[in-house]
C-alpha cells in the first residue's frame, strides 16, 4: 500500500506543479490554479492540498521528488501565497463561497499543521523559510479559530480539530476552551451511526477524521465511539463495484459517484487504535479504490508518514458484509426528536444552512451477488436498484399537490419487502385579526412582509397521501404506488436510469431532454450484458414535467403520467435471479 500511496502522490504532485501560477505580476503568484475555474484558492482542496502533495514527496526517500530543490522552491512560493491570501483576521476566503470563513480556515489549519509537523521532522536546512511561513500562518489563524463560527453540523468537528492542532502548537488555553464549547453541543449521530447530513460520499468521512483528531489532541477517547459507529454503518452502504450509496445524501454528493477512498486514513487510524480486523478490511477496500492522495486534512500518505505504524500490516483484514438485508435507523425514535423541535425556539428557520429534519430517517439496504438495493425515506427518490452494470438510479413520485416530490415519511418492514407512505397537507390562510395587525397595515403602504403571517388561521386544509409497497419476487420486485385522492392531481412517477445503457421495447415517446414518456408495454434497460425489465407504464395526461420536480438531463429517465386516484403496480425483473433472497443480518 505504501508504494501505491507514493506513486499516486508523485503523480498528483507533478500535476500540481503544472498548475502553479509562476508569473510574478499575477495576483495569484505562487498559488495553484484550480482546474475548473483557473483561479488559485488558498483552500484545503486548492493550493493547501497540493502543498501537502509536495511536502510528502520531498520528505519520503521512496518518492522520485525526494529532496528535489525545484519542488522545494514551488512549496515555498505556495506558502508565501497562503500568507498573502490570509486576511488580517486570520481567515481565508474561498472565492466560490464563504468569505472570511472560519470553517474553511479550519480545514486548512488541520492540513497545514500536519504538513508542518512532517517538515519539522526533516533534517534539511533549505526547508527553513517554508517552515517559518507555515507556522506564521497557523499562529495568525488562532484568533479566527477562538472566535469564529460555522454553517453546517460537520464544521463544528472541523473547528474542534483545528483548535486541537493549534493548541498542540501554541499551548494557548483559549483554544482548548473554544473546542470544549463546540464539543459540549453533543454528537449528532444516530445509534446506527448516521450523521446529520447523511453524506456518505463526503461529510461522513470529514466528521470521522476530524473527531479522531480532536479525540487524540484533547485526550477525549469517548469521541472515537461515533467514528466507530459510522464506519461500521458504512460497510452496508457500498455497492458490489465499490461505489458508495449517495442516493439520499443531504449535501452536494447527492446522487454523485463516490468510492470509499476518503475513508482510507480514518479506517487505518481506527484499525491501529482498536486492533480491529473490521476497520482493517475497510481500509483495504478504501485503499484499493484510492487514486488521489486526498484533500488537505485527510491525506492518507501524509498521515502514514507521520504514523508509519499504520501500514505495518500488524492488523489482518477481516471480512466485510456482502450478503445482507438491514434497515439503518429502523429503531431510531425520530418522531420523538421532531416533536421537540418547537421547543428549540428557532421557529424552523436557520440561516446559511439547513436544519436537516430528515436526520435519522430509515434506509433499507439489501445486497446479494451483483444486486444492490436501497429503499429510503425523506428524500426525493424512495428506491434505487443496481444490478451489475444496469443501474436504476432513482424512482420518485412527483405531484402537483405541493407541488414537488412526495417524500416518504416512514417505513415498515414486511416479510418480503417494505411499505412506505408520504403524507402532505396544504391549506389556506384567513385574515389576521384586526387587533393584531401592525401599524403599517393602516398606512398608505402595507408591505406583505410586515404582516404577522404566523397569526393567520388555516382554512380548507387538504391532505395528500401516497403509499408505496415494494415486494421481492422470484425474478425481481413488484412496486405498487397508490393514491386514493378523488380530485384529479397531476402525478409523475419517474424511473431514472444511468446514461450508459439502452432501452428496448415499450411504447416510449420523447418528452424532454433526457426524458421519455413511458406510455405502455414492457421496457428493458440493458447495460454491459445486465438488464432490468419493467412493465406498468401509463400516460393519463400530457405534462412533460411537474413544477419543482427536477429530472436530470444527463441520465435516461422514463416518466409515467398518472391522475389521481390511482393504484399502479410495476413489475421489475432482473437478468438473473442472482442477488434475490440473500442472507439476512
Amino acid at each position: 500500500m505504501f508504494d501505491k500511496l507514493i506513486a499516486v502522490n508523485d503523480h498528483w504532485a507533478a500535476e500540481g506543479m503544472a498548475r502553479q501560477v509562476l508569473a510574478e505580476e499575477n495576483r495569484f503568484y505562487g498559488g495553484v490554479a484550480d482546474a475548473d475555474t483557473g483561479i488559485a484558492w488558498p483552500t484545503h482542496t486548492g493550493t493547501q492540498m497540493v502543498m501537502a502533495f509536495w511536502a510528502c514527496a520531498l520528505s519520503s526517500p521512496a518518492s522520485r521528488f525526494y529532496r528535489d530543490e525545484a519542488m522545494l522552491e514551488r512549496l515555498e512560493l505556495a506558502s508565501s501565497f497562503m500568507l498573502r491570501f490570509q486576511h488580517d483576521d486570520g481567515t481565508i476566503s474561498p472565492g466560490w463561497t464563504n468569505l472570511h470563513s472560519p470553517p474553511d480556515t479550519g480545514f486548512v489549519v488541520v492540513g497545514l499543521a500536519q504538513v508542518l509537523e512532517l517538515l519539522n521532522r526533516q533534517e534539511w536546512e533549505l526547508l527553513a523559510q517554508t517552515r517559518t511561513n507555515l507556522r506564521r500562518f497557523l499562529e495568525r489563524a488562532v484568533p479566527a479559530m477562538t472566535t469564529g463560527g460555522c454553517h453546517t453540523p460537520n464544521h463544528r468537528w472541523v473547528l474542534s480539530a483545528a483548535l486541537g492542532f493549534l493548541y498542540q502548537l501554541t499551548g494557548e488555553p483559549e483554544l482548548k476552551e473554544r473546542a470544549e464549547q463546540w464539543l459540549a453541543e453533543g454528537i449528532d449521530l444516530t445509534p446506527d451511526g448516521e450523521w446529520t447530513e447523511r453524506s456518505n460520499g463526503i461529510y461522513n468521512g470529514v466528521s470521522d477524521v476530524m473527531l479522531y483528531h480532536a479525540a487524540e489532541l484533547f485526550d477525549r477517547p469517548e469521541l472515537l465511539e461515533p467514528v466507530r459507529r459510522n464506519l461500521r454503518m458504512m460497510a452496508y452502504l457500498i455497492h458490489p463495484d465499490g461505489e458508495v450509496v449517495t442516493d439520499y445524501s443531504g449535501r452536494q454528493d447527492f446522487g454523485s459517484k463516490f468510492d470509499m477512498s476518503s475513508y482510507h486514513f480514518v479506517s487505518l487510524l481506527m484499525a491501529s487504535q482498536d486492533r480491529d480486523p473490521f476497520f482493517a478490511a475497510l481500509a483495504k477496500l478504501a485503499g484499493e479504490a484510492l487514486d488521489h492522495p486526498g484533500a488537505g486534512p485527510n491525506n492518507s500518505l501524509l498521515g502514514c508518514l507521520l504514523r508509519p505504524e499504520l501500514l505495518d500490516g500488524s492488523v489482518e483484514p477481516g471480512p466485510l458484509p456482502e450478503e445482507y438485508r438491514v434497515i439503518i435507523n429502523g429503531d431510531f425514535s425520530r418522531e420523538h426528536y421532531l416533536a421537540e423541535m418547537a421547543r428549540a425556539g428557532h421557529g424552523g428557520r436557520i440561516y446559511h444552512s439547513r436544519l436537516h429534519p430528515e436526520f435519522g430517517a430509515p434506509v433499507a439496504r439489501e445486497r446479494s451477488g451483483i444486486t444492490s438495493t436501497t429503499v429510503m425515506a425523506e428524500t426525493n427518490a424512495f428506491f434505487a436498484l443496481r444490478h451489475g452494470q444496469a443501474k436504476l438510479l432513482a424512482v420518485g413520485v412527483g405531484s402537483s399537490f405541493e407541488p414537488g416530490y412526495v417524500k416518504m415519511n416512514g417505513m415498515e418492514e414486511l416479510e418480503d419487502g417494505y411499505r412506505m407512505f408520504g403524507v402532505e397537507s396544504k391549506g389556506y390562510y384567513a385574515p389576521i385579526p384586526s387587533n393584531q395587525l401592525p401599524q403599517s397595515a393602516s398606512e398608505s403602504v402595507s408591505p406583505w412582509y410586515l404582516l404577522p403571517h404566523q397569526l393567520r388561521e388555516v382554512t380548507h386544509l387538504q391532505g395528500h397521501r401516497v403509499g408505496v409497497e415494494l415486494r421481492r419476487t422470484a425474478d425481481g420486485y413488484t412496486l405498487r404506488v397508490v393514491c386514493q385522492k378523488p380530485d384529479p392531481l397531476l402525478t409523475q412517477i419517474s424511473f431514472v436510469f444511468g446514461r450508459d445503457g439502452e432501452f428496448q421495447g415499450g411504447e416510449l415517446e420523447k418528452a424532454d431532454i433526457g426524458t421519455q414518456w413511458w406510455k405502455d408495454g414492457t421496457v428493458r434497460y440493458a447495460s454491459g450484458g445486465d438488464w432490468i425489465e419493467l412493465d406498468g407504464g401509463a400516460h393519463e395526461h400530457m405534462a412533460k414535467s411537474i413544477r419543482n420536480v427536477p429530472l436530470p438531463s444527463d441520465c435516461k429517465t422514463l416518466i409515467v403520467n398518472l391522475l389521481t386516484p390511482y393504484d399502479r403496480t410495476f413489475h421489475i425483473r432482473l437478468s438473473s435471479d442472482e442477488g434475490q433472497g440473500g442472507a439476512t443480518e
